[in-house]
């Protein structure tokens, strides 16, 4: 992960980072092999950069982590799924532009 504000999620820290966070959180599912993946993985990083302290940003390799991608339905990747108060406000499935990121936490931030 290239940007130093992206967390590593796993099955055993999700209900930890993720869902007790006092903000709200982006969490990309994504897997290694993934080609998708990796052309969002910039976007990601940019993202937890522009918001760091505002918005926890995060990812979940579904490979390592299987028992978290499939509690929130995660069938295609990536999947970005915003979470706020430990509840899942939005999601996006597959390689979207920025800007759809920014206006799904746009929804968080209001």
């Amino acid at each position: 992960m290239a940007s130093e504000h992206v967390v590593a999620f796993t099955d055993s820290n999700f209900d930890r980072e993720v869902l007790q966070s006092e903000i709200p959180v982006l969490v990309d599912f994504w897997a290694t092999w993934c080609a998708p993946c990796k052309a969002v993985a910039p976007l990601i990083d940019a993202v937890a950069d522009e918001n760091a302290g505002k918005v926890k940003v995060g990812k979940v390799n579904v490979d390592e982590n299987q028992s978290t991608p499939g509690k929130y339905g995660v069938r295609g990747i990536p999947t970005i799924i915003l979470f706020k108060g430990g509840a899942v406000v939005d999601q996006v499935v597959g390689a979207v532009p920025k800007s759809q990121i920014d206006a799904l936490l746009a929804k968080a931030l209001k």
